[in-house]
């Protein structure tokens, strides 16, 4: 091998360990910033959860609803449910409803305010052998009923998320647009509110309420990347001192 053939594969392995430590590097600091933005996430969602019900804002205000300075808050309203309409949506647990632990469905109905207006409301959960409503009669909404619950905004469809199944009334997704575009709701609010309480006769659907368990991993992921980081410099390190002993 000739001297400048040899100075180009330090080159080449240099500028290739320097880039790659640079961008291992980088994945630690984006670690970092993530971990100081899902601690006030946490703080924030918790904050909210835990205050006393306010009024569900006016139609007037749905608009301008922006999901990061209202979602998780705790809202209560009087509404009357629209007699015999509901949607449900697949579940196989829930992360934020403990006491959700097997597969079934979450009942979105309908609920019509004092002015006429129409925001969904996923009223609770029901297991797979209570997805028939004759199966669950006794806990069907009458007259009208003062909703606790807090404001949720819809969720995006994953990569090999199901395609949903009206025709069986089952969706896959907690899409309230879709939903409401597909059963001619006239749904205006851009969110839905999670049902906690009242509990209906019966116990299903069966509301509850929200606890945080959001996972924050993040300091452990950096540490991987700076990690990684650090040994590829120090296998970097010990190639270029064993070239240049074998050079001189």
């Amino acid at each position: 091998m000739t001297a400048s053939s040899g100075r180009g594969s330090v080159i080449g392995a240099t500028v290739s360990a320097v880039a790659c430590v640079a961008i291992l590097i980088g994945l630690g600091t984006w670690q970092l910033d993530r971990k100081v933005w899902k601690e006030n996430l946490i703080e924030t969602v918790t904050s909210r959860i835990a205050r006393a019900p306010a009024d569900l804002p006016p139609r007037a205000q749905w608009p301008q609803a922006v999901q990061a300075d209202s979602e998780f808050s705790r809202v209560t309203f009087p509404a009357e449910f629209l007699p015999g309409e509901e949607a449900l949506v697949y579940t196989s647990g829930s992360s934020l409803r403990p006491d959700v632990t097997g597969q079934g469905y979450w009942v979105f109905a309908p609920a019509q305010l004092a002015g006429g207006s129409i925001v969904l409301v996923n009223r609770g959960f029901v297991p797979m052998d209570h997805k028939d409503p004759m199966t669950r009669t006794e806990g069907a909404p009458r007259g009208t009923v003062e909703v606790v619950g807090v404001m949720r905004w819809p969720e995006a469809r994953g990569t090999f998320t199901p395609a949903d199944d009206p025709k069986t009334n089952v969706w896959y997704v907690r899409d309230i647009k879709a939903i409401a575009d597909n059963k001619k709701w006239a749904a205006a609010a851009p969110f839905y509110i999670d049902q906690e309480a009242p509990v209906p006769p019966g116990g299903l659907p069966l509301p509850g309420k929200i606890e945080v368990h959001l996972p924050d991993n993040h300091l452990q992921y950096a540490i991987t990347w700076f990690g990684l980081g650090l040994g590829l410099a120090g296998v970097y390190v010990v190639w270029v001192v064993g070239r240049l002993r074998r050079r001189f």
